[in-house]
């Protein structure tokens, strides 16, 4: 679904998403496999998360920017205390066997601030460029990848073997339109990143909340997402209806069982043509369409006869 994002568009949702429901219980921080970097101990590939000891981290010398963001940081240490750290730094080993960052500095303060002792990173082997693409390539063609690490992937391609996108999608065998759409994907609020990394919600449902300009109405309507179990054409008529100011349908209230007893006999004679509405007080209406005097004719011939 094509949607431009729409900057008026929080009083609308929020008027038809009400208060999001409590979904902690359902959110436990990202862990990787317990590879730990101690001492002398050597990593098992360039396509591994390992885990490394916050003080063996040294920041790059070499790092453009020079000042960050101190409530931003706080602000990405609070996700990190949340939900773990969803991208892993990129770090290469130095003779003096500490490590040392390519990218991610700003995750890796955040990771200080929120008390991290261990960080997953990625360890690059340095002068070996070749060897770096061939493995992360191979990391992306394993079919157990979430679509978070798909993304991170092709970003590690990007920013660590200077790849272009176009140049990226030969590589990995992928349409440039695939490449670009994972890509998008680490746009979204950590949260949400969290959520369609373990599976809570689809691509599909990420690709609709892409379309939202608020990052706030994108982790409301991925908590409604999962407290509804909402489908991403059912995601898509609520930001439909959002967007043209129409409110949500109130749910359909379930009929006694006799009801639906009255609906099949009736439905012996008109088939669909017959509807029944009945409020929470059991008032109500029930219509009858036919196509023929025949047809009616019939029906009144079988109540004669009962």
């Amino acid at each position: 679904m094509s949607m431009k994002p729409n900057r008026g568009l929080g009083r609308g949702l929020n008027a038809i998403l009400g208060d999001s429901t409590d979904l902690n219980n359902l959110r436990k921080p990202v862990g990787y496999v317990n590879k730990e970097i101690a001492g002398a101990q050597q990593p098992t590939g360039t396509a591994d998360i390992l885990r490394i000891p916050v003080g063996s981290i040294e920041p790059n010398p070499y790092q453009p920017r020079m000042s960050f963001d101190a409530e931003a940081l706080e602000e990405l240490a609070e996700s990190i205390r949340t939900f773990g750290l969803i991208q892993p730094l990129t770090v290469r080993r130095k003779p003096d066997g500490n490590f040392q960052i390519i990218s991610g500095e700003r995750r890796f303060r955040a990771c200080r601030l929120a008390g991290m002792d261990m960080i997953p990173a990625y360890v690059r082997e340095a002068n070996d460029q070749g060897m770096l693409e061939m493995a992360i390539v191979e990391n992306i063609q394993r079919e157990n990848l979430d679509p978070i690490e798909v993304a991170m992937s092709y970003q590690r391609l990007i920013e660590e073997c200077h790849l272009t996108q176009e140049k990226m999608a030969e590589r990995v065998g992928k349409k440039r339109a695939s490449v670009t759409n994972y890509l998008r994907l680490l746009k979204l609020p950590a949260k949400v990143q969290h959520d369609l990394k373990v599976g809570l919600i689809s691509v599909g449902h990420a690709k609709v909340l892409l379309s939202v300009d608020d990052r706030k109405l994108q982790e409301n309507l991925c908590d409604q997402v999962i407290h509804q179990e909402l489908s991403v054409r059912q995601l898509e008529e609520k930001l439909r209806r959002a967007t043209a100011g129409e409110e949500e349908p109130a749910p359909t209230p379930e009929l006694p069982d006799n009801y639906y007893k009255l609906l099949e006999q009736m439905g012996r004679y008109f088939g669909d043509n017959i509807s029944l509405r009945r409020t929470p007080t059991g008032k109500g209406t029930m219509t009858v369409r036919f196509q023929s005097d025949e047809e009616l004719q019939r029906f009144l011939d079988a109540l004669e006869r009962s």
